[in-house]
Parts: C-alpha cells; structure tokens; sequence
C-alpha cells in the first residue's frame, strides 16, 4: 500500500504533499518538510498509509479514544 504525506490544517482539513511505495522515502520527505518550516510557521505533518488516498484520509480523520489510566490490558 502507498504512504501519504498530509498537512493537517485548521477544521481537519488535509492536504497531500507526497505518495511514496515505501514508509522509509514517506518518513524522510516528512522530516525533511518539518526541518523547513520557521518557528512561526509550524505545520502538522502525518505519514498514513491506505489503498488508495481517500483510504489514508479517512483514517487520519479517525478521531482516536485515549486510553485510560492504569488500563494495561
């Protein structure tokens, strides 16, 4: 499956900078991006993997539950 690189922007709303085949060239354009930016100007950037990019935004737009305290199960 394919590797995405998004900005995460304001409302959620994501932009695609890059697909990649391997998470390797997807991690190092995504560090590569955070070491650009300013102090001011600091953008969210994720790597997600999907079949396709509806896939991988649909799962970066998953709002995730956090765990409990003291839940090691």
């Amino acid at each position: 499956m394919p590797y995405y690189v998004f900005v995460v922007k304001p409302m959620a709303q994501l932009e695609k900078l890059a697909e990649f085949d391997a998470f390797k060239d997807a991690s190092a354009f995504a560090k590569a991006q955070r070491a650009q930016d300013s102090g001011e100007r600091r953008r969210l950037i994720k790597v997600m993997f999907g079949e396709h990019q509806l896939a991988a935004e649909d799962l970066l737009s998953q709002v995730r539950e956090k765990p409990r305290e003291g839940d090691d199960d």
